[in-house]
């Protein structure tokens, strides 16, 4: 029998070289895109995590947001600050403020950025609120038309505010914009300066986060921006009277004044058979401060000219107003108060409005 011939050592060995190395260029072009694939994934975390500050809401970043120049910066509110109750009221105030004073120009305001970036609805608020007209393009559609307007209508109301200290946080290019920051501190200035009959919440906040570009990167920070503080202070009201200095320093003898007031306004109203105990509360809806003056100066108010029993917040600030009125036609000067604060319940201002009275009148009989 012939022996088995014997097969070369050298073929298997050969084809597992020819393998292995086949697989190993496999190996490695797969290596190679999964590692491909993690640097990718990784530079993607890592771009967003330098945008996750810069995009707290995709409703509220446009596209331009995210390219920023060298040294170039954006500021965006902090999502949770929206959330807050006293944001949104500020919101709610201003949009029903500005729809009544343009309900006869049949323009409803319902987003403040949309609505009021191009200038149209900023022009027609002024020229209501300041009864004059401007000079500008009614409708314009182009960007630089809107800004030419923006620049027009804001120059006219830097005339009317920087005489009276107001301190400008807008412009032309962050009201163009939509920055709602900047729109929020106009039209809170205007409503301060034309003395809206409207009541805007007291120390409204919000956390700005503020983005730069710094040497090729994306720099985050939080400031806290102050919307309003104190309503006198909007108003312009830095000087401070004697009851500042009650209030503050001496309380003691808050009950004192308030006596005398009291004793005061009785002395005349119990003439109707009226009779006020709590000054706060019961001057709050208008009707003794006119049934007051009318004594004081001895004449008769037409029931039709204010409302007996008012029932809403606007009959009750159109007594006050009526009441001031009267005041004024008696030589008195314009009240330091706001109507609004007096139908509010704000003790200072109701005895501010009293001890006027009672200086001019404490005499009368």
């Amino acid at each position: 029998m012939s022996a088995a011939p014997v097969r070369s050592p050298t073929l298997r060995p050969h084809r597992m070289k020819k393998d292995e190395s086949f697989l190993g260029k496999l190996g490695g072009t797969l290596a190679r895109k999964k590692k491909a694939k993690e640097v990718s994934d990784l530079q993607e975390e890592g771009k967003n995590a330098i945008n996750a500050p810069m995009n707290p809401s995709t409703v509220d970043i446009h596209p331009e947001d995210t390219l920023l120049e060298e040294n170039e910066e954006r500021t965006m509110i902090d999502p949770n600050s929206k959330e807050d109750p006293k944001f949104k009221e500020l919101i709610k105030v201003l949009i029903d403020w500005i729809n009544d004073v343009l309900v006869e120009e049949r323009i409803i305001v319902k987003q403040l950025e949309e609505d009021l970036y191009d200038g149209q609805v900023l022009q027609k608020l002024l020229e209501k609120l300041a009864d004059r007209k401007l000079n500008v393009a009614e409708v314009t559609q182009s960007e630089i038309g809107q800004k030419q307007k923006l620049q027009t209508v804001l120059e006219a109301v830097h005339d009317l505010l920087r005489p009276h200290g107001w301190t400008i946080k807008w412009n032309v290019d962050s009201i163009h914009g939509k920055n709602l920051i900047s729109i929020l501190h106009l039209l809170v200035a205007l409503a301060m300066h034309f003395r809206a009959p409207i009541r805007l919440p007291e120390h409204v906040s919000v956390q700005v986060v503020v983005v730069r570009k710094r040497e090729g990167l994306l720099q985050t920070t939080h400031v806290t921006e102050e919307l309003t503080t104190t309503t006198e202070m909007m108003m312009g009201r830095f000087e401070r009277d004697a009851f500042d200095t009650l209030f503050d320093h001496a309380p003691d003898k808050l009950s004192v004044v308030k006596k005398s007031l009291i004793t005061f306004v009785n002395k005349h109203l119990n003439k109707l058979n009226l009779e006020v105990t709590e000054l706060e509360t019961q001057f709050a809806d208008g009707v003794y401060l006119v049934l007051l003056m009318g004594l004081l100066k001895d004449y008769f108010v037409p029931l039709h000219n204010f409302y007996l029993t008012p029932e809403s917040f606007d009959q009750k600030v159109h007594n006050v107003s009526f009441a001031f009125e009267l005041m004024q036609d008696g030589g008195l000067k314009k009240p330091k108060a706001r109507p609004e604060d007096v139908v509010n319940l704000d003790l200072k201002s109701t005895l501010r409005v009293l001890y006027n009275l009672f200086t001019k009148y404490k005499n009368v009989e």
